[in-house]
């Protein structure tokens, strides 16, 4: 039956038929196993490297130590944010070997996304903690608590509801960029999609297919946003 509904596509074949059906559960296992771990691990690395970047970022400036990190940080931004993400996971995995340091490519991959994202993800937090009014601060101090404290009570609740829309967005460009990996020889699921391809040389099928497997991945994540979003609206004042 699936095989008559592939055939009464326009450009499908018989070949080309019996080659979406043998690469489908080979992309799906694909992932499972490796794409969604990887954005998972990547994604979790890289928002504890944007919180800390973020934290700096926003705490008053306190002597020359803390604005010498500033500054390391801010420019570890602009290098990060002025970069393709390609060319930064080749310089972990391609470019470091010169100087003694090898690395695997899942954790290759893994430092190259979590550093992306740190960088782009400590804006989008650092701009969620500014928008919470300075009377929230102010209400902190006075009341006795550090400026820790204030945050951690206080402040850091609210910016995560208002960083939760962003963040996922973060997190699902992230899953499509997993694809990137295939470039350091990790077997996610366009790399399968690529050597399935590569057994006739027919790639437009095979690629169509994987497009349609990551939208239908990328759909049940905007569900899931969707639906943490509207449980954090109810704990938003009207």
């Amino acid at each position: 039956m699936l095989n008559d509904l592939l055939l009464s596509l326009p450009f499908m074949t018989e070949a080309r038929a019996e080659l979406v059906i043998n690469g489908f559960w080979p992309m799906v296992k694909a992932a499972f196993l490796v794409s969604i771990p990887l954005a998972i691990a990547s994604f979790t690395l890289g928002m504890a490297i944007a919180v800390g970047v973020a934290l700096i970022r926003v705490t008053p400036i306190q002597g020359i130590l803390h604005r010498i990190v500033l500054w390391i940080v801010k420019g570890y931004i602009s290098i990060i944010r002025g970069t393709p993400m390609l060319v930064q996971i080749c310089i972990v995995f391609y470019g470091l070997p010169a100087i003694g340091i090898f690395i695997d490519p899942i954790p290759a991959a893994i430092i190259g996304f979590s550093l992306n994202i740190g960088a782009y993800g400590s804006e989008t937090i650092r701009a969620t903690i500014l928008s919470v009014p300075k009377g929230q601060w102010e209400a902190g101090y006075t009341i006795g608590m550090t400026y820790m404290q204030t945050f951690c009570r206080i402040i850091a609740p609210q910016a995560f509801r208002v960083a939760v829309p962003p963040l996922s967005n973060t997190f699902i460009g992230l899953f499509k960029d997993t694809s990137l990996a295939s470039v350091v020889t990790v077997t996610e699921m366009f790399r399968v999609a690529q050597q399935v391809a590569n057994v006739s040389y027919d790639f437009l099928p095979v690629y169509i297919e994987a497009a349609l497997i990551y939208w239908l991945f990328c759909w049940v994540l905007f569900f899931i946003q969707a639906r943490l979003e509207k449980r954090l609206d109810r704990y938003v004042a009207k």
